[in-house]
């Protein structure tokens, strides 16, 4: 996979999770072509890689006394995938201090072209009162920081 320089707020030690898929028949439109909505399902595949090496999940997430519904997500799609083809699933941890932000990238399996930019952004709520945080919780800081000088840095 081509390696992309950006800023981070991590600097050069990123968080990421990479997985493979193959897109299955039920994922693909009547001529074939990966429906735009299942892009969802695969991020949402290689996120739940990146939170479990993180050490904090969904359940993790839950019992720790917050949720973290999904406030914003882009994708730009492009190129088309179709029926059959594998995937490349790459998530970033992109920001955490203020709202977990996770970047997706998507490549041909074979290939290795670019055919999927995306990101999600989630924001922590205090589960008993129901109010949204402006600050990650300490779980979060603490999980992501352990994570960093563990150094569970690449897939």
């Amino acid at each position: 996979m081509p390696k992309r320089r950006r800023c981070s707020p991590l600097g050069d030690r990123l968080l990421t999770s990479e997985i493979d898929v193959e897109v299955p028949f039920h994922d693909a439109d009547p001529m074939g072509v990966t429906w735009h909505g299942n892009y969802f399902r695969y991020f949402e595949l290689a996120r739940s890689v990146l939170l479990n090496k993180i050490g904090y999940n969904v359940r993790q997430m839950t019992a720790s006394g917050y949720l973290w519904p999904i406030v914003e997500a882009n994708v730009k799609y492009v190129k088309t995938t179709t029926f059959g083809q594998r995937l490349r699933v790459r998530a970033e941890l992109a920001e955490y201090e203020n709202r977990l932000k996770i970047a997706y990238t998507i490549f041909d399996g074979e290939s290795g072209e670019l055919v999927t930019k995306a990101s999600t952004t989630q924001v922590a709520v205090d589960r008993e009162r129901g109010e949204l945080c402006f600050v990650s919780p300490q779980v979060l800081l603490d999980k992501v920081r352990a994570a960093l000088a563990a150094g569970s840095l690449a897939s």
